[in-house]
């Protein structure tokens, strides 16, 4: 299963990089078979600056990637991607194609904006809850929740919660032993429940 994860200019560091270790290390504990492929997705490919100019290469841009199964949209300084059509729209495409939507932090806004999410329960950043409430008031946004699964969208909190929400997609999508494994492996004290 194919896992994208969207990155672009002053993305959230731990959004990418949780669920990327999370899916990379489901894959490499699982006995049987390797069930996800994970991969970084820029709009060109070029080089990304993160948050405090943490530079990262994409495996991809939007010209190259290979079909996604499971995309993932980071939060961090959203605001510019949320002006461009380009990338509305490749992320509208993909979401239509993919199995599961995600969104970490304020990933839920580029996901509102792309209309992926319509009148779904979300979550964002606690910081951004009212904003995201202001800006698409058709949205049911939930506080003070480390994620909400609305079928073939799911959205977390900020930038650690995105870690939760990656497990509980490993148990959703392969099993829940795979995703007790992987926060073992991890050390990471899994927080299941919304």
């Amino acid at each position: 299963m194919n896992v994208g994860i969207y990155i672009y200019e002053q993305a959230e560091v731990l959004d990418f990089s949780g669920p990327f270790e999370v899916f990379s290390t489901a894959s490499r504990v699982a006995q049987l078979a390797v069930p996800f492929n994970v991969f970084l997705v820029g709009e060109s490919g070029a080089t990304v600056s993160a948050r405090a100019g943490y530079r990262v290469i994409p495996d991809y841009g939007f010209h190259d990637h290979p079909n996604i199964d499971v995309l993932i949209i980071v939060g961090g300084v959203h605001h510019d991607e949320m002006n461009k059509p380009e990338v509305l729209n490749w992320i509208s495409h993909q979401s239509k194609k993919a199995k599961v939507t995600a969104s970490v932090c304020t990933g839920a806004f580029l996901l509102a904006k792309a209309q992926v999410l319509h009148q779904h329960r979300v979550t964002t950043h606690w910081e951004d809850v009212a904003e995201l409430q202001a800006m698409f008031p058709s949205l049911q946004v939930i506080e003070g929740v480390r994620w909400v699964d609305e079928g073939d969208v799911i959205s977390s909190g900020g930038i650690s919660a995105g870690i939760d929400m990656s497990l509980h997609l490993v148990s959703k999508l392969y099993d829940l032993a795979l995703a007790e494994k992987t926060a073992k492996q991890m050390e990471f004290s899994w927080t299941r429940q919304e």
